[in-house]
């Protein structure tokens, strides 16, 4: 059984890694050289040649540092908000808190794209269109976000926050001083969730973005898909430099990330 499991697991990781591979592989090559019989195998020699075709074809390094410090920041206002608004609606007592929490919930099954003519006609209202606020602000209230802090401070102790007032500390102090470091592992992963997110969102940049030196790296990519030609070698390449932040981040929140996911398998 236990061989059959191995089996099973090693199987799985090709199919992983294979089209990885191949994206690594396609990036090194002519875009001609993709398409021959046998297609390539092994990395070519043509990698520094696309860098420098992707570069002048969509100024790939100003878009990937666009793409960085919107996802940073909206990863950094985004957990942040994800985690007061939990903390409040796990710790405060007040009227109407057990609705507030269903229409939240509720958010969740709204298909977004049902939000963006009237998301867009807001953006044009007052004036953010073609700016970052405008990818950024209007997500913050993420209700995964809230949802999750909401239950990780469930299962943090009363008696402790009683503790921190009769020290004389306040609310924000035991917030940012006690409450935090306690659920950092959940904090870890909703940053890894956050950030994949907003890396990865293509629909809302494409239709708020209007200028070329603002474009994130989905809206850029796209751009290299033409009506009668497609720059296949410059797409993998692309979305393979595309995934490293997404692995560095991944990298350093792993063990947040994994004790996150893991932390309610062994209560009881």
């Amino acid at each position: 059984m236990r061989r059959l499991v191995w089996v099973l697991a090693v199987l799985g990781a090709l199919v992983s890694i294979v089209p990885f591979y191949w994206m690594i592989v396609a990036a090194t090559h002519d875009g001609s050289e993709l398409f021959a019989s046998p297609p390539p195998f092994l990395p070519g020699n043509d990698l520094l040649a696309n860098i420098a075709n992707l570069e002048e074809s969509v100024h790939f390094s100003r878009v990937m540092a666009t793409s960085i410090w919107t996802a940073l920041v909206y990863t950094a206002l985004s957990s942040l908000v994800s985690a007061m608004c939990g903390y409040g609606l796990a710790k405060y007592r007040f009227r109407g808190r057990g609705l507030l929490l269903g229409v939240v919930l509720a958010t969740m099954m709204v298909p977004f794209q049902v939000l963006l003519v009237p998301l867009f006609q807001m953006m044009a209202s007052v004036g953010w269109v073609d700016s970052y606020q405008a990818i950024i602000i209007p997500f913050l209230a993420n209700s995964f976000g809230i949802f999750l802090m909401r239950q990780a401070f469930l299962d943090f102790p009363d008696e402790l926050l009683e503790s921190g007032r009769l020290d004389g500390a306040g609310d924000l102090r035991i917030f940012y001083r006690i409450v935090l470091p306690v659920v950092r592992p959940q904090l870890g992963a909703l940053v890894i969730f956050t950030f994949m997110a907003q890396w990865n969102s293509f629909i809302w940049p494409l239709l708020m973005l209007n200028s070329e030196e603002k474009y994130t790296v989905p809206v850029a990519l796209n751009h290299l898909i033409g009506l009668s030609k497609v720059d296949y070698a410059g797409l993998m390449l692309g979305a393979f430099l595309a995934t490293l932040p997404l692995m560095l981040v991944f990298l350093v929140f792993q063990r947040q990330f994994v004790a996150g996911l893991l932390g309610g398998a062994v209560k009881g």
